[in-house]
């Protein structure tokens, strides 16, 4: 609850450490992770069903959560079942990350900051695991969160190549007033083809030094791993990223097929829609293993390019088809030649059964860069060669047209020759080539100038300033009335005829309604 005078939350409505993980969480050990376009409802809801205790929410901008309604509605989609929830924020200012923390405390049982992602746009946005050395931001962040929100914060990090300096981290993040903290065994630098494998030693030493809940993340590929990362490093929960997104039924120790798994995710997905991306990158997560054989391209292809709901389920079941005999026993399987540098022959179960994917070592990965480094530099190296449908070598440039022009099959010679021959034509207000189909003859930077400063739109650029200022307006007016409703406040509310300035932002530019 937050006071009227300093917007502080009354030290009694909300519960801290384990009295928190217990009774408000209800001490769970298995976890699903925060992943980005992955951890959205309709996946959290068959985690939920195959044994997960808690979820978290993908990583939200504390920024847009914060000032864009359509962003918040977006993110905050859940419903009865969803619980318990954490909600994650990446972010770099206290002020903000509170404002979204705000605004999402009554949908939620605990606000997670992320430091621990290491991916490149979190090194430019400045979040994530590029926080890590700046304590006192994190400090503020952390104790700001802790006295203002009704509800718990908690953190997730990544450890210091230092032991000691990643002990006194997790000490320093627990004085603020973090109440659980998630440690993810590798540093900022393992990620990708260097991801390696987590020291659960760093996660022991730091939960000995700590008197918060605390969960492990990292190594884990499944339940046995799970069991054995609680009894060595003493853990209160285990959390699952990779893992989960490869086998939803990991925390129940089983290996279902995959288009089992998938059926039952795309019937939450018809219940809680997400955007299509999202359901391709769970498909392509489960269907690993088959689209890796190269009898199953055309599938893959397929899956690549579909975009919805009809098109997912009809892979599903094409999956099925094709495997469920060898599943049932009806016909022998014979291993099938695979795309990826693992044979089928090498994984530990059938490839339609869902199971962990197994990264290449880093030394591996070192190894055929430095490889490919000696072949680019032996001057006797044969040169790939490309030959046309006809058996006719070509140049590789030759090759990449071709490959374009088959991806184009409605376009005729004529079409592409009379495109090459265009003249070009210069934007009007600088030396940019202009659009073809702007009606203002400008290229789109100084398009989109010209449709900000005069509120238009421009088709031809897909530059939609006007109409995204009137949807925003419309969105923000209905948003007003639903809650002047809820609340009881009608028409005749004298302050209904204020006029409001709201800013929105959209392709880098401040909107003003």
């Amino acid at each position: 609850m937050v006071n009227d005078e300093g917007g502080e939350a009354s030290p009694t409505a909300k519960l801290g450490g384990y009295d928190f993980y217990r009774s408000t969480l209800g001490s769970p050990r298995y976890v699903v992770a925060p992943m980005v376009d992955q951890s959205e409802l309709a996946w959290r809801m068959l985690c939920r069903r195959y044994g997960a205790h808690l979820c978290y929410t993908p990583m939200y901008h504390a920024n847009l959560f914060a000032t864009d309604p359509k962003y918040r509605k977006d993110a905050l989609q859940t419903c009865a079942g969803d619980r318990p929830l954490v909600i994650q924020f990446c972010g770099n200012d206290a002020q903000q990350i509170l404002d979204a923390a705000l605004a999402a405390q009554d949908h939620c049982d605990a606000v997670d900051i992320n430091l621990g992602c290491p991916q490149a746009i979190a090194k430019r946005g400045h979040y994530g695991s590029f926080l890590q050395d700046e304590w006192e931001l994190l400090t503020e962040i952390e104790s700001t969160l802790h006295k203002k929100l009704s509800i718990p914060v908690t953190c997730k990090i990544r450890i210091f190549e230092d032991r000691a300096k990643t002990i006194r981290y997790a000490q320093m993040l627990e004085a603020a007033g973090c109440q659980l903290l998630t440690v993810h065994g590798r540093t900022r630098e393992q990620k990708g083809p260097l991801t390696g494998v987590a020291d659960w030693s760093y996660i022991k030493e730091v939960r000995q030094h700590i008197k918060i809940p605390m969960f492990a993340n990292g190594n884990i590929l499944g339940l046995e791993d799970v069991h054995r990362c609680l009894e060595e490093t003493g853990v209160d929960g285990v959390m699952s990223a990779e893992g989960n997104l490869h086998n939803p039924a990991i925390f129940q120790g089983l290996a279902p097929p995959v288009w089992h798994m998938a059926k039952e995710y795309l019937e939450f997905v018809d219940l809680y829609p997400c955007p299509s991306s999202y359901i391709r990158g769970h498909l392509f997560k489960l269907f690993h293993h088959i689209m890796n054989i190269r009898q199953n391209s055309e599938l893959k292809e397929t899956l690549a390019t579909a975009n919805q709901l009809v098109q997912f389920n009809d892979v599903v079941q094409r999956v099925k088809a094709k495997y469920e005999p060898y599943h049932k026993g009806e016909l022998p399987y014979e291993p099938e030649e695979m795309d990826a540098t693992v044979g089928a022959e090498k994984l530990p179960l059938d490839p339609w059964l869902c199971q962990p994917y197994i990264r290449a070592s880093p030394e591996s990965h070192r190894q055929k860069i430095a490889e490919k480094e000696r072949e680019a530099e032996n001057p006797n190296r044969a040169k790939r060669q490309f030959f046309d449908k006809d058996g006719n070598e070509i140049s590789r440039k030759r090759m990449k047209k071709l490959r374009r022009r088959q991806r184009r099959p409605n376009k005729t010679d004529a079409q592409i020759q009379m495109r090459h021959e265009r003249r070009l034509e210069y934007c009007t207000e600088c030396a940019n080539p202009q659009g073809s189909k702007c009606e203002f003859r400008l290229c789109r930077v100084c398009c989109r100038e010209r449709c900000y400063s005069s509120d238009r739109d421009c088709p031809g650029h897909g530059i939609l300033i006007k109409s995204r200022r009137a949807k925003a307006k419309r969105f923000e007016e209905n948003s007003k009335h639903e809650e002047n409703q809820d609340s009881g406040v009608g028409a005749e509310n004298p302050d209904s005829n204020q006029t409001t300035v709201d800013t929105y932002e959209y392709a880098g530019y401040a909107l003003t309604l």
